[in-house]
């Protein structure tokens, strides 16, 4: 499995004895926690998410089957493997949570190695899917996120700016005649230059939550959080610096430079995040423009 520390596991169930049982069999390899009344859940599991819940059936003021249904209403908790844990023995029961969207279910009275087989094939399954989702939202040649993953974090920043009425700014980066390069040294040395270039953005960015991602081809954009126009050309140009100074490995030594498009929202300005983004691209357009190897903000 991927993951090294526990995966979590949520058990509802408003019978004591179920509780201890399942606690007992699970607990050497997972992180249990408990609920006695499924109209907690949902307030509970947005605060902390776990990996998978193990959800009764029949409970005295919110069944199971009411709990999933709001569980697969949200985004947030859709995608939590549900398994029920029942006594009901009949076909329909079983059908209508699987209806439903439960992943499996576990009878009772409880057999440990069933118990825990059912549980390890969700993990197993979540672990495929995570790695898939993984996967598609990064470029595999430069581990960068890809343009999938910065649409949900570019939301993310725009609202919280928004909110904390905070500066955001937005760097639109090309490598400079990377075709040219591409064409005299080869695709592999191309891929190189890249990675090479990717290596100079960790050194010139600094704060964790800097966001850089390939836009696609030699194109990549760095959201900058809580940073005005002066902030962002400061990282740019460092930046722009970084890229310059760096050789390429290959059979022989070569280097590439950037142009850099910057562009800002501050609290007042009317625009949207596309607005944002076409600004930062005009802006490289002009750097382009006036020589290459340069950094232009919006406006200039």
């Amino acid at each position: 499995m991927e993951k090294t520390t526990k995966y979590s596991i949520l058990i509802v169930d408003d019978e004591v004895s179920n509780i201890i049982t399942l606690t007992d069999i699970l607990e050497p390899d997972y992180d249990i926690s408990v609920l006695k009344d499924g109209r907690d859940v949902l307030d509970t599991v947005r605060s902390n998410m776990p990996d998978i819940i193990l959800l009764d059936i029949i409970m005295p003021e919110m069944d199971g089957y009411t709990v999933i249904k709001a569980l697969k209403k949200s985004k947030m908790t859709r995608d939590i493997p549900v398994i029920f844990i029942t006594g009901l023995d009949d076909i329909e029961a079983e059908e209508k949570g699987l209806v439903l969207g439960a992943a499996d279910y576990i009878p009772k009275p409880f057999h440990a190695p069933i118990v825990r087989l059912r549980v390890r094939n969700q993990v197993k399954i979540l672990d495929q899917f995570r790695t898939i989702l993984r996967l598609s939202m990064h470029d595999q040649l430069t581990g960068l996120p890809n343009r999938r993953n910065f649409e949900s974090r570019m939301s993310y920043e725009w609202s919280r700016a928004h909110r904390e009425q905070t500066p955001l700014s937005l760097l639109m980066i090309d490598v400079d005649r990377f075709k040219l390069y591409n064409d005299t040294y080869g695709h592999q040395q191309g891929d190189s230059a890249l990675v090479t270039v990717v290596n100079a953005f960790g050194r010139a960015l600094k704060r964790p939550g800097d966001f850089a991602v390939r836009w696609g081809g030699e194109e990549f954009i760095i959201l900058l959080p809580n940073t005005d126009i002066v902030g962002a050309l400061g990282v740019a140009e460092e930046l722009r610096k970084s890229v310059e100074a760096s050789k390429i490995p290959g059979e022989q030594e070569t280097n590439v430079t950037v142009s850099i498009g910057i562009s800002t929202w501050t609290h007042g300005d009317e625009c949207t995040i596309d607005d944002l983004i076409t600004s930062a691209d005009t802006a490289l357009y002009e750097a382009k423009h006036r020589g290459r190897n340069r950094v232009c903000c919006s406006g200039e």
